[in-house]
């Protein structure tokens, strides 16, 4: 790899959307890590808000060409994922089931069964990868942080974002709230 020089203010990897998406990645994970501290509601309340900044910011991250492919590394293991769903889902307990409908299953419109633990804790992997790659040294993990957090908001947590939104939408506000259309 080469020597490292100053971050430009053009370059995309050091843009303003890229910090922005870093900051809220961060403020979700430590919010994630200290879950156990916080109420259900609390919890609850947490997500209803930063969902949508999360989605908003992960569709922002510019394309960037990588300059070097294999400068990717994963850092959630399978105990700390294991360990984050299980938090979860006591926290969540019987409220952690929802139901959705998968859009890419043209097939059928048949409603499936998510979990809210499962959805947070694959976001909280996603996202925590996202910050610690883009925390080494070399420009070209940086590259790939942002190219995979990308490529993973569009293939996996954006929709785990949207669907488990609904959920939680549904669970602080019941349908059942006296209001008459």
């Amino acid at each position: 790899m080469t020597e490292e020089k100053m971050p430009s203010s053009d370059d995309p990897v050091y843009s303003r959307k890229v910090l922005e998406m870093l900051t809220v990645a961060n403020e979700f994970c430590l919010f994630m890590e200290k879950a156990e501290d916080y109420s259900m509601q609390e919890l609850l309340n947490f997500l209803q808000k930063i969902s949508p900044l999360i989605y908003l910011k992960s569709s922002l991250l510019p394309e960037i060409d990588v300059s070097d492919e294999d400068a990717v590394e994963h850092y959630v293991s399978e105990e700390q994922w294991e360990a984050m769903f299980n938090l979860l889902y006591n926290k969540f307990g019987e409220e952690d089931n929802f139901f959705f409908v998968d859009h890419h299953e043209k097939s059928h419109n048949d409603s499936l069964k998510g979990s809210l633990a499962e959805s947070y804790t694959d976001i909280y992997q996603d996202l925590k990868d996202f910050l610690l790659l883009y925390q080494k040294p070399l420009k070209a993990f940086k590259e790939n942080a942002v190219r995979e957090c990308r490529r993973l908001f569009e293939s996996r947590y954006g929709y785990k974002l949207i669907n488990a939104q609904a959920a939680i939408h549904c669970m602080l506000y019941p349908e059942d709230n006296g209001i008459i259309f």
